[in-house]
């Protein structure tokens, strides 16, 4: 290793020892610049499916609004021309049953509209062939959309300190913010597959939620840059204090 390189050196100053120490520092910092590449086009590709999620739940979300508008204003309608025409039949003792009528009629036209408000939630068709989320919450050996040095990265776990992958953490956070809902059936917890299987038809809620755990994605994987920062620096400062010796 370089290390192993460098005390050779020291014991045997040569050209030949000294090329190949610069061999092995360049590979070195070019597998971390490469690492770093990686990441910048895994979070790029990551931060668009997040936007194409957003950008489907808000044209949604303006559906979903629209309709409820237009429901509340014809509640209000139905409600005012209500009230008058059961005033004015009320005020008439030959028209008084007429407007008792009225009055039901009224009061339950507004329950319905009221209820279609509530109900009011729209869906919309979204699959993902490439579904970074399904493969995290499966946990398999291997990636299909995430390259091995991040997926090693995500699901490393350090026995000796008994610390958590940040796999598991990030599944964790999902399930205690309740990000992931689960249901029990024949003593088993089943995921809902519409977030981890090919797709399905979304709620413009559930899409947002989809777009901030991709969001997460990104979060953690960052972290791996961080780490390479910190890592190419402290190997500068080894090769700077050795190159000295």
């Amino acid at each position: 290793n370089f290390n192993d390189l460098k005390w050779d050196h020291l014991k045997n100053p040569s050209i030949e020892n000294q090329l190949k120490i610069m061999e092995q520092k360049l590979t070195i910092i070019q597998k971390i610049n490469n690492a770093s590449l990686e990441i910048s086009a895994v979070t790029s590709e990551l931060d668009c499916e997040e936007e194409r999620a957003s950008q489907i739940a808000n044209f949604l979300k303006g559906k979903v609004e629209k309709k409820e508008r237009n429901l509340v204003i014809a509640s209000m309608i139905v409600g005012a021309v209500g009230a008058i025409t059961t005033e004015g039949l009320n005020n008439n003792p030959s028209t008084g049953k007429a407007g008792s009528l009225v009055a039901i009629g009224t009061a339950l036209t507004e329950a319905t509209l009221g209820v279609l408000i509530l109900t009011n939630n729209k869906n919309i068709e979204f699959y993902h062939k490439r579904n970074t989320l399904g493969e995290l919450w499966s946990g398999f050996p291997t990636s299909k959309t995430l390259p091995p040095s991040i997926w090693y990265y995500l699901n490393y776990q350090d026995a000796e300190n008994r610390k958590t992958s940040l796999r598991n953490l990030l599944m964790k956070h999902w399930e205690n913010f309740g990000q992931i809902e689960k249901s029990v059936k024949n003593k088993t917890n089943k995921v809902d597959e519409i977030y981890f299987g090919a797709g399905g038809k979304y709620t413009f809620d559930q899409l947002e939620n989809r777009a901030d755990m991709y969001d997460q994605i990104e979060s953690y994987i960052y972290l791996m840059k961080q780490d390479l920062n910190r890592l190419s620096v402290e190997f500068e400062k080894f090769s700077l204090k050795n190159d000295a010796k």
